[in-house]
């Protein structure tokens, strides 16, 4: 498959937050018929659809056949539609499978779609639905580890706080924990990120949160699990974002213009016995291979900040520092608008929002934006290459699936 033989043809997405009254069809239909008139397609002209969603079956009780279900309020029909669970990254997983098909020759015309409906009246069952993106014979396990000596060192619970926030949190601030023992990370280093994050997604009329905070607010929040506060996490909320992927060929012959994409990878978590590196710093590699790239030339990116001190491990993982030195990049400024290498200009998950199985294309549409430089007050200038990186669960202390693609202008 050529690096280049794909092209991002045309993107959409809804607003993020919680919209009790709109379902999955609802979220759906706008960012599907947003990404084609985008592009100036009709459904008529999709010719495969990948839809990517996480708890559909849990939250609304929609187990099966989701694509076609939410795909035939948009008039598409007919054609192959494939449903992907990847847990967080089931969006990116979506967008993967489409360029697959069209790189492959399969199709001239994909649409991928991510859509999620996470808001429920009992908060207690939206947070029980990211407990199933572990092993669930393991959950016992997994959260004896949390409880112990060794890992809740520092921390602080609420009484009665079983069940008021994501088992992933507790899984975040175990890890962050671990990395500011050994590189001297600190809460205001993660503080910033959330800062910065939340003055971008100021600058997003579609981000779940438009509120700009300081550094005192964020430390100020109620705590979730140390180092973790309330501003550092994301939001639970509603969502879709779809993109229309076409083949060169098809591109040149309707006069379409927009980003190729370069390189799409996804990869799994570890073995239990593997000593290789973890999955996010695995799939940048390939990603970099694949594009012919390296980090030095990403002029913008937008990474899995589901925690704040997450956006600072991934500058390390995708080779944007060296091991330890994300928080410099943080206090030097070179992640914020302006700076060197802009990162989550859309507010990242903390702004923007969170509806994990749209995600990933949440991303994509962003920096499809950057790259044809309509991003307004939050455009980086002179962006030509862009990079999205999306993990989905947890296997060990690794990611179970994870995303990175590479687009160039």
């Amino acid at each position: 498959m050529s690096s280049d033989a794909v092209v991002v043809a045309g993107v959409g997405m809804t607003h993020f937050g919680k919209f009790p009254e709109r379902g999955l069809k609802s979220l759906s239909t706008e960012a599907v018929l947003e990404a084609l008139a985008d592009v100036g397609l009709e459904p008529r002209d999709v010719q495969l659809a990948v839809v990517g969603n996480a708890v559909a079956g849990l939250i609304t009780g929609q187990e099966c056949i989701r694509g076609q279900v939410v795909l035939r309020e948009c008039g598409i029909g007919g054609v192959p539609i494939f449903n992907v669970e990847n847990a967080c990254a089931s969006a990116s997983s979506a967008f993967h499978l489409a360029w697959q098909q069209v790189a492959a020759g399969q199709v001239d015309v994909a649409l991928a779609l991510g859509v999620e409906k996470l808001t429920h009246p009992d908060k207690a069952v939206s947070f029980a639905a990211f407990g199933a993106a572990v092993d669930v014979e393991l959950l016992a396990q997994v959260k004896e580890a949390l409880r112990a000596p060794k890992a809740d060192v520092g921390t602080r619970r609420e009484p009665g706080g079983e069940g008021k926030s994501s088992m992933f949190m507790e899984v975040y601030a175990a890890i962050v924990r671990a990395h500011m023992e050994r590189y001297g990370t600190t809460r205001e280093q993660m503080a910033k990120v959330a800062v910065k994050n939340h003055a971008n997604g100021a600058l997003n009329p579609r981000a779940q949160y438009r509120e700009v905070v300081d550094l005192d607010e964020v430390l100020a929040s109620r705590e979730i699990a140390y180092p973790l506060t309330l501003l550092m996490c994301s939001p639970i909320g509603d969502g879709a974002a779809a993109a229309v992927v076409v083949s060169q060929k098809y591109a040149r012959t309707r006069g379409i213009r927009g980003p190729k994409v370069a390189a799409s990878v996804v990869v799994s978590g570890n073995l239990p016995d593997s000593t290789d590196e973890m999955s996010e710093t695995r799939a940048a590699r390939r990603a970099y291979e694949v594009a012919g790239l390296g980090p030095e030339d990403i002029d913008v990116a937008e990474v899995h900040d589901a925690t704040a001190p997450a956006e600072i491990l991934a500058y390390e993982d995708l080779g944007f520092c060296a091991r330890g030195e994300g928080g410099r990049l943080v206090d030097e400024g070179i992640t914020e608008l302006g700076g060197r290498l802009p990162v989550n200009t859309s507010g990242g998950l903390s702004a923007k929002g969170h509806p994990v199985g749209a995600t990933g294309l949440a991303q994509i549409c962003e920096i499809t934006w950057q790259l044809r430089g309509e991003c307004g007050p939050r455009q980086v200038e002179g962006a030509r290459v862009g990079l999205t990186q999306n993990g989905g669960g947890f296997l060990g202390n690794d990611a179970a699936a994870q995303a990175v693609h590479v687009l160039v202008a």
